[in-house]
Formats: C-alpha cells, structure tokens, sequence
C-alpha cells in the first residue's frame, strides 16, 4: 500500500472484504450517512447546541441540504425542546378587525382549542337550524293544501312567496353563521404528534411563501366577506419556529428580503401582512408571530458576491461560515464511505439491485476520475447517485440479481455530461476532415490538450495549433487567433522570452503567428503554453514535430514546464483521438490513474528542453 496511506484501485480487490452491498449496514441517522464533510459536520453539531446559524459555501451535490437535515436531527436528540414546541394560533381583533391578534400554545393545543370553539357555535346555531327544517316542512306542506283544495291560485301564490322566503331565510341565516364563525380562530402552525423540530426546506420560495401572506377577498362586503384572520397564510420563518428553516441557493434572494430576513434573525418573531399592494390583504397586518429558528443558508462561491454585507455579517457574528470539500483524498477510511455511499442511494432509490464488489469499485473509479486528481475522490456526490441509479435500472432491465461493473461502465457511456458529449463530437468530426492528425511527422504543427466546459463540469479536447515564423519586422512579438481569453494571449507572449533564451533569438525580428484551429469555443488558460514555444520554435528551426503526440502544460519564463488543471480528462481526449503518446508536466505524473497508462505512453516532462528532445528528436 502507498505512503501516507493513499491507496490505489487495484488495492481495493484486497481491501474489499464484502461480495455485494446487501451485506453493508446503512445507518439510520443522517449525521452518519454524510460522506467527506467531517469538518462541516463538527460544525454542524456545535450549531445545533448553541444554536447558532450556518452558512454552507460549496460545489452542488456536496452535501448541504443533509447537512441541515442532521442539525435538525441532533436538535430533535434533546426531547425538551421538542416538548417545547409551539401551535401558533391567529384570532379576530375586536378592537381591529385588520390587525389580528397571534398566540401561541403548547404543541397539540391548538387544534383543541379550535375544535372546541367550533363546537361552541354549532350548538349556538342548532336552534336556527330546526326554525329552517320546520319553515322548509311549512313551505312544502302549504301549497299541496291548497291544491288538493282545488284552490291552484293560491297554491301557486304560496308555493313563490315560500320559496322566496326561504331564500331569503338561507341567506340570512349564511351570513348570521358566517359572523358567528368569524370568532373561531385559524390554526397557522400546527404542532401536533410531531417528534421531532421542524425542519422547512424554503429553496426558491417567493417571499409570501418565506414570511407568510393574506389572501385576497373577493367579497368584502354585504356579510359575504372572509373574516381578515382566516386569510392570514404563515411563512416558512413561522413553520421552522423552534426549529430549522433551510434555504439553497441564497443568493437568489433579492438585497431587500435579505434584510427582511435579517431582521427576523435578530427579532425572532415578525408580523404577517398582505404582500400584494392590489389585494385586500394589504390592509391586515397581524401582531408579530414566533419566528425562532436556526437558519442553514446554502450557496456555490458566486452566492458570496450576491449576499448583502450586513445579511453575511450576522451569520459570521452569530454563526459559522463553512467552505465544503469537494474532494477527498483516496485511503481505505474514504473508499469504505463510498461503499456504504452505494449502499445508501439502492436503499432510498428501493427499486434497483445491489451492486458487487467490482461495481462498486468502478463507481470509485468513476469518482476518482471526476476529481481529476489520482489520489483523490470526488465529493459531487449528487451526480455520482445518478450514475448509481442508472447503472442500477440497467441491470434490472437485463434481468439481473445484481449490478456488475459491465453495467456501470454502460451507464458511463449513457450518462455523459453536455461537455463530454460535445468534446466526443468535436474529436470525431476533426478526425474526420483531418484537423487532428495521429501519424508523421510536420513542422510548426503540434496537438496541444485543453478542456471544454466549466469548473464543474468539463471534458478534454485535443487542440491543434500551427505556427509560423517568417522574417520581417513584426511589431508585436507574436501575432495569435483563436478566439484566445486573456491568460491565454498573455502565456503567448511569455513564450518569446524562453525562445530568447534558449536560441538568443529575438522573436521581433521576425513575423510570428500562431493558429489554434477552430476553437470556435474559445481558449483560456496558460495550459497550452508548452503547446505553442513547440511549434513556434519548429516553424523558427524547421524541426519536424511527431503527430502521434499529444503534450499540456504551462510554460514559465525559465522553461520549467509547470502543472495545469484537468489532466486526467485531457489524457483522455489524447487516448480517444487514437494518439499513441502524450507529454504531461512532471507535477501532473502522479495525478493520473493507474489504468489510464495501459492505454497510451504518458512522459512527463520537468523543462522545454525535454518537450523539444521528445517531439522533435532535436536536443537544445
């Protein structure tokens, strides 16, 4: 087993003591189901004691949203505080019809409390009921009097002036039960049977959804009308009351209801008012109603610059600030989490079978691939359920006891990102019209390696970019197209210091431009830096330069050839173009999986003068 007890795939088949996932025990506890956020977790339980507010900084699918379930969970531990629960109660306002009045009583209560008024007004209408039922028997009876009589006038006339009276008793007696009914009051929080505090997911919730609202009413007038404290809707704040109010994707909320959620932070309560400026609703405002809660705020690092100062200042003086991991280095101790990780999502999923041993070892090899680093493992845990769950509905389409590896690297193949499907149709149609070329040799012309996508997620590429060096005063030192970001134009640039330095040749004696071929997706980056000093200084020397070779890595002033980002997808991209070697800088070498050099030649590399040597066969 390697040092620092960084473990490789192949020391899984020996680790592994399990056939399948069925033997794994999952934990019931939310707390013991996080994988890699140890740190956050610790937080997370300091929290839940003082009760101090969180805000939880990371990429999605690291584990926030079961972060705030586990505070929750270890809040619900302490069985007096879930005792201690609240039914928040809104009654009529007899003084003010507009301004209800908010109570709260011991969890279970409220709905008695209800119950019993409602049943205090049935009785009290009972009586107006049996005056209907005997008017309705009068009104029936009456006018088949009369007709049998033989008298039809006056059973006609009986038969209307009945009927209109009735209607006039049904909507007399409507609005009379309608004013007795305004006294009961409207449950808003209803605690009872709980056993646990409450936890309120309010992701995306508009702000009548976050601080309650009153509804509008279309009569409101005439007895018809909808007492205001049966219009008033409690918010996710009044909800999470003793207990946890969670919001993913922070930043979304507007600065100004930030800072209506920052006074609900500091007062622990807040009144519920009509929302909307055109609606009857406007004009109620309840008294101020229990809003204690502990707020778990969630964002990716963009979410900081949307938070206003003041919103982010009470959570860092009252809270805890947490930055997720990502990632987490490859041991025994991590690849046994991903275990019962596998384990976990067929558990909640229910409909999929269990996976093997080498399924689940390719579901780690999957995860450390994504990380982009061969001693690590990634965190993005969401994507990587999906991969479980597509991998599993595919051995139950065939049929299977069990998810092979077979299975998994199907759902590989069916799971590509946009990026990933988009870089495989790239490599085809270059190939294809011979923009990539794997065999001779040319000079000027070198296949360089980038990445397309974003930081999350991405695919490598093989990008050919020519040059050409011609005499001539030049002006500028290097002339370069592309579609080229700014580092990348920069990294250009720094390329003639090393020719000079290397050949004391003075780039600006000469015109020197530089291709990268049809990157209609645009460069960025100093990776492709060792990519463009090759073929320039092949165009300078007519050094022909092998295309059987692909190379990245970024180029200091000195010619130390310097790691880059996302090796592992670009040595992938050289292995799908069919090339048969790839340079890599030395401080890459070992970010690579094993299985990777079964399937191409990988040399790294430490200066330029190694890179020229390798692609050229020349020595400078």
């Amino acid at each position: 087993m390697s040092e620092n007890n960084i473990i490789s795939i192949k020391d899984l088949y020996s680790i592994f003591k399990f056939k399948t996932t069925e033997e794994i025990n999952v934990p019931e506890k939310i707390s013991e189901q996080i994988i890699g956020q140890d740190k956050a977790l610790d937080i997370i339980k300091k929290a839940a004691k003082q009760r101090r507010h969180v805000l939880l900084i990371g990429d999605p699918g690291t584990g926030k949203s079961m972060l705030a379930q586990a505070l929750a969970e270890i809040l619900s531990e302490d069985k007096e505080q879930v005792k201690n629960l609240e039914d928040i109660l809104v009654f009529p306002n007899p003084n003010d019809e507009y301004q209800p009045i908010i109570k709260t009583v011991p969890m279970g209560t409220g709905k008695k409390i209800v119950e019993e008024m409602r049943k205090k007004v049935l009785e009290q209408t009972k009586i107006f009921q049996y005056f209907y039922i005997l008017l309705l028997l009068i009104s029936a009876f009456t006018p088949m009097y009369f007709y049998y009589e033989g008298n039809y006038i006056m059973a006609g006339a009986t038969f209307i002036g009945f009927m209109i009276l009735m209607a006039s008793i049904s909507f007399s007696f409507q609005v009379m039960q309608k004013q007795i009914m305004k006294n009961i009051p409207k449950l808003l929080v209803d605690n009872s049977n709980r056993t646990s505090v409450p936890f309120v997911d309010a992701t995306g919730a508009f702000e009548g959804m976050l601080f309650g609202d009153v509804l509008h009413d279309p009569f409101q007038s005439g007895g018809l009308e909808t007492p205001a404290h049966q219009r008033v809707i409690a918010g996710a704040i009044h909800k999470a009351n003793k207990g946890v109010l969670f919001i993913d994707e922070i930043g979304t909320l507007r600065p100004e209801v930030q800072i209506e959620l920052l006074s609900v932070l500091q007062e622990k309560k807040y009144p519920i008012f009509g929302r909307s400026e055109r609606s009857a609703g406007a004009m109620v405002r309840t008294t101020p109603a229990p809003a204690d809660f502990v707020l778990v705020a969630a964002g990716n690092l963009e979410t900081l610059e949307k938070l206003h100062p003041a919103f982010r200042s009470r959570i860092r003086g009252y809270g805890y600030e947490v930055f997720m991991n990502s990632e987490i280095l490859f041991t025994e101790e991590s690849a046994n989490k991903f275990v019962q990780f596998v384990a976990q999502e067929v558990k909640k999923t229910g409909n999929i079978p269990h996976f093997t041993k080498e399924a689940v070892i390719e579901i780690i090899r999957e995860a450390q691939r994504r990380s982009g680093r061969k001693s690590y493992l990634t965190l993005r845990l969401r994507d990587l359920g999906g991969l479980v769950r597509l991998a599993g509905d595919i051995a139950k389409s065939k049929g299977k006891k069990y998810v092979e590896p077979e299975d998994v690297i199907e759902a590989k193949e069916k799971a590509l990102t946009i990026e990933e499907q988009i870089s495989k149709y790239y490599i085809e149609r270059r190939k294809e019209y011979q923009i990539i070329k794997t065999d001779g040799y040319e000079i000027g012309r070198v296949n360089g390696l980038a990445v397309i996508g974003s930081r999350l997620y991405y695919s490598g590429l093989v990008l050919p970019v020519e040059a050409e060096v011609v005499p001539g005063k030049g002006g500028r030192e290097i002339t370069a197209t592309g579609n080229l970001g700014k580092i990348a134009k920069e990294a250009i640039v720094n390329v003639s210091a090393v020719v000079k330095k290397k050949f004391g040749e003075d780039l600006k004696k000469y015109k020197v431009h530089v291709q990268f071929l049809q990157t209609y997706e645009g460069v960025e980056g100093d990776s492709a830096s060792i990519t463009v000093a090759t073929a320039i200084i092949s165009a300078l020397k007519n050094w022909p330069v092998r295309q059987d070779l692909a190379m990245t890595g970024s180029l200091s002033i000195r010619g130390e050839v310097l790691p880059v980002g996302g090796i592992i997808a670009k040595v992938e991209a050289a292995i799908e173009s069919k090339l048969k070697e790839v340079i890599v800088p030395e401080g890459n070498y070992n970010d690579i999986p094993e299985d990777l050099f079964d399937k191409i030649k990988i040399t790294p590399v430490k200066t330029i003068d190694e890179v020229i040597e390798i692609a050229t066969g020349k020595k400078i």
